[in-house]
């Protein structure tokens, strides 16, 4: 490869890596706010939640923070990962 057609571009973030972080942040802030809601309405008894809510925002934060925060690790990973690599723009070809 010459050096004019060399477009390699160290520090870029791919759209693999894009992406993942696009749906596990929300993911992520949707569990923990269902967790905070859970703690401000009333906690959770021996019983569980004390209202439909509640209940509601138990599930949800059940499944949304561990999915998440595990997927905002993956990004987090690959971003760092990224950032070490250069890679062929295909924006800048000469």
């Amino acid at each position: 490869m010459s050096e004019q057609n060399d477009t390699r571009v160290p520090g870029r973030m791919r759209k693999d890596t894009r992406a993942i972080l696009r749906v596990a942040i929300p993911i992520a802030i949707v569990g923990l706010l269902c967790w905070l809601y859970v703690l401000l309405h009333g906690g959770v008894s021996a019983h569980g939640p004390t209202t439909t809510g509640g209940w509601i925002a138990l599930m949800l934060g059940l499944g949304c923070t561990p999915t998440g925060l595990l997927f905002l690790l993956l990004g987090v990973g690959k971003y760092f990962e990224d950032r070490k690599r250069a890679f062929v723009d295909p924006a800048n070809k000469h």
